[in-house]
């Protein structure tokens, strides 16, 4: 464990805290299942705020969604989406998510926005397979991500989580995608849905010895 910063809690899954600057590569062919895991480890805990880019959901919407997840989470929570109009200082939104310049740049700007009240963040993309479906080149994606999402958590007390959906169709082989990217986060969580309401998450390394568990959803 780091001793320059407390671990973070990923309560209530059932795994073992992570240290700050770890980066995870959330995967699954189901999006709800997606969304539910995505949920309960960016919201955010009471010093900490959450930095949502999100691709498919206004920024009510998400906010809600980590509520339910955590008490007070959503009014903890800065979103970025390509719905609705912003609202205040903690919902902006981007036109073009094909535009990867302007929406790092505007990612970083709710990232620097929401440590000027705390030091500790979670940050996170879902989905961020709608953004490798709306690009020519997926390299592009690698490094807008290396260059942001990555990037901030090298720079600031914070975890960060990039969700993909397998099944969708993002104009490449999925799995050739993923070996590519996932060299670049510190571990991965592959959500498989095994029923109506549950859920197995194969971990990889996040700790010192890769598990697999079950979850309610």
């Amino acid at each position: 464990m780091s001793l320059r910063t407390q671990a973070f809690s990923l309560d209530p899954l059932p795994l073992e805290d992570i240290d700050s600057g770890t980066s995870i590569l959330l995967t699954g062919d189901d999006e709800a299942a997606l969304k539910s895991i995505f949920a309960r480890i960016v919201a955010a805990d009471e010093d900490e705020k959450s930095i949502v880019l999100a691709t498919n959901s206004g920024g009510p919407t998400v906010r809600r969604t980590l509520e339910a997840v955590k008490q007070s989470a959503g009014s903890r929570s800065f979103v970025l989406s390509c719905q609705g109009p912003d609202q205040g200082e903690e919902i902006k939104t981007v036109d073009e998510l094909g535009d990867l310049t302007n929406l790092g740049m505007h990612y970083s700007g709710l990232v620097a926005a929401a440590q000027q009240s705390t030091t500790r963040f979670r940050s996170g993309i879902f989905l961020c397979s709608t953004i490798l479906g709306e690009v020519d080149d997926t390299r592009s994606v690698y490094r807008f991500l290396n260059s942001n999402l990555l990037t901030d958590l090298r720079r600031g007390e914070g975890i960060g989580v990039c969700a993909i959906d397998t099944s969708a169709d993002i104009g490449t082989d999925v799995d050739s995608m993923l070996s590519g990217m996932e060299v670049s986060f510190t571990g991965r969580i592959d959500v498989k849905t095994t029923g109506q309401n549950e859920a197995t998450l194969e971990t990889s390394g996040l700790s010192s010895t890769d598990e697999t568990v079950t979850v309610s959803l």
